[in-house]
C-alpha cells in the first residue's frame, strides 16, 4: 500500500479546478451540501443501478466512472472526506458522488428505471431543500467533472491534514504487525523442532 501511495504522489493527478474540462460525458458540479445529501442516497442510487438490465452507454459509462472514482478515493473511508474542505479525499468524494447524481439523472430518462428513479430524485431534492444543500459551498462546488478523468486524492498533502495522517500510519503499523504475526509464528515454528533436538 505504501509503494502504490507512494507512486501515486509521483503520478499527481491533474486538479479539475485549474484545468478545462477532459472529453468523455461532462458531470455537472455538486454544492458541498448537496455532496451530503447525495452521500446519504448513493447505496439506493447503485442500487437501482445494478436492477438495470437493458442499459446503454452513457449509463456504463457513469456507472463505471463512479466505481472507479470511489475506488480512488479509497471507499470513502478516510477520515473528514466528505465534510472536511481541508481533506486531502474531498475533491475526490466531489468527483464521485457527482457521478452518482449524474447517474440517478440519466436513469431518469430510461424507461425501465424513469419511475423509480424520479422518485428518489424526488426524496433527494425535498431532502436538499431541507438541509439547504445548495447554499453549502466549498471550494470544489463549482468544479464540473467528466468520465475522461479520474480526480485523485491530493497524496501529498496526508502529512498536513492530520486525520487522514493517522489513518495512513495505523494502516502501515496494522499490516506491519500482521506481517510479523504471520511470518514471524512460521519462523518460529521452523526453528523450534531445532531447539528440541
Amino acid at each position: 500500500m505504501l509503494l502504490a501511495l507512494l507512486a501515486a504522489a509521483s503520478a499527481q493527478a491533474h486538479s479539475g479546478s485549474s484545468a478545462p474540462p477532459s472529453p468523455g460525458i461532462q458531470i455537472p458540479s455538486l454544492t458541498h451540501g448537496q455532496m451530503a445529501v447525495i452521500a446519504r442516497y448513493r447505496g439506493d442510487i447503485l442500487d437501482l443501478a445494478q436492477r438495470q438490465t437493458v442499459t446503454d452507454p452513457t449509463f456504463r459509462r457513469l456507472y463505471n466512472h463512479g466505481n472507479l472514482q470511489f475506488t480512488y478515493c479509497l471507499w470513502g473511508l478516510m477520515p473528514g472526506s466528505l465534510g472536511d474542505e481541508e481533506s486531502p479525499f474531498n475533491e475526490c468524494s466531489h468527483a464521485y458522488l457527482a457521478t452518482a447524481k449524474a447517474l440517478l439523472a440519466h436513469m431518469a430518462t430510461m424507461p425501465a428505471a424513469e419511475r423509480e428513479a424520479k422518485a428518489l430524485i424526488s426524496d433527494i431534492d425535498a431532502d436538499m431543500v431541507r438541509s439547504g444543500a445548495s447554499w453549502i459551498l466549498c471550494q470544489y462546488s463549482g468544479e464540473a467533472f467528466s468520465t475522461g478523468a479520474v480526480i485523485e486524492p491530493r497524496w501529498r498533502d496526508m502529512v498536513f491534514h492530520l486525520p487522514s495522517l493517522a489513518v495512513f500510519l495505523a494502516t502501515i503499523a496494522a499490516l506491519i504487525g500482521a506481517g510479523w504475526s504471520i511470518f514471524g509464528a512460521q519462523r518460529v515454528r521452523a526453528v523450534s523442532p531445532t531447539r528440541a533436538g
